[in-house]
């Protein structure tokens, strides 16, 4: 073809994002290596394959033509991959991972650790985000795989759900609240309370469980927003108000006594974890033997999860 495949990949990744900047971020390279790849295969085909406007880039023609042959080259790339290291019964590869926040730092380190453990030669490289953010890299297929704990609303993503998950209210040791083994709804009004930012699964779910109990969040006294549970767990250790998070985060702090959980009277705050990932797209080998690996651990047959049996 007279260029490489490292070429056409950051070529597809620029042209995905139109931005050198979020493709460098992608592929793990400087922008100015990005730059010289792309300069190198303009030069290649002798003309301009992005316009440059100031601070933003547009295909030209023949850059949207490049862009479909090396979405279909890249997809042959990837179907001959996993067909040659199936017939060699080899599983190895790399597996873009992105899962929100109470998943990626409570639940699944350990599924990778044992999935490791078996397939020491496939990489796994995962980020953290809220649910809206890995949504979103999923839509740019910066990611192979999803677990959230929010909702998903998004027709061309397939959702399993993988197990329920515990949302409890959780109070600094000296809180008055104390006094209520479970915590009239009533009584949380007009008390400090410490969110989780908008586009968060948690706060997501927290919204629609107090709106099921005719509660808007709006009504809340909401003292801070915060991008973490551990953000929010240090702010009510710290005595700021009460906050709701899930019971998989607090093992530590439950035991040393630092925190202190709660259920509300009358309500149990159960959500559902699931996995997301495009209904269409083909997947490596290393994708599907990761999910079928994580939804043993959740029960799922490989049928509910579409993915083929070994």
């Amino acid at each position: 073809m007279g260029f490489s495949d490292n070429r056409l990949r950051v070529f597809h990744a620029v042209a995905k994002h139109l931005s050198f900047t979020r493709a460098a971020e992608e592929l793990d390279l400087t922008q100015p290596a990005i730059t010289f790849q792309i300069r190198q295969l303009e030069d290649h085909f002798d003309t301009r394959l992005f316009d440059r406007h100031h601070n933003r880039i547009t295909l030209t023609e023949a850059g949207k033509v490049a862009l479909d042959y090396a979405e279909r080259i890249l997809e042959l790339y990837h179907e001959t991959e996993k067909s040659v290291f199936e017939m060699t019964g080899v599983t190895r590869g790399l597996i873009k991972l992105g899962a929100s926040t109470t998943i990626g730092e409570y639940l699944l380190p350990t599924i990778l650790s044992g999935y490791h453990e078996q397939y020491p030669d496939v990489k796994i490289r995962m980020t953290v985000h809220n649910t809206s953010q890995v949504v979103r890299k999923l839509e740019d297929a910066t990611i192979d795989l999803g677990m959230v704990e929010g909702p998903v609303e998004n027709s061309t993503l397939q959702v399993t759900p993988c197990m329920e998950d515990e949302l409890v209210v959780i109070l600094p040791p000296q809180s008055p609240l104390l006094r209520w083994t479970e915590i009239p709804l009533e009584q949380l009004i007009g008390v400090p309370f410490v969110s989780r930012e908008e586009g968060s699964g948690t706060r997501a779910v927290v919204e629609a469980l107090l709106a099921q109990s005719k509660l808007p969040y709006e009504r809340l006294n909401l003292a801070l927003e915060l991008g973490s549970t551990e953000a929010v767990k240090v702010a009510v250790e710290g005595g700021v108000g009460f906050g709701i998070v899930s019971l998989t985060a607090l093992a530590k702090e439950l035991r040393l006594n630092t925190l202190v959980m709660r259920r509300i009277q009358g309500m149990r705050m159960m959500r559902q974890l699931n996995f997301i990932y495009p209904k269409q797209k083909f997947r490596s080998k290393a994708v599907e033997v990761f999910l079928r690996f994580a939804g043993q651990r959740c029960g799922i047959a490989p049928e509910e999860l579409r993915i083929n049996t070994p």
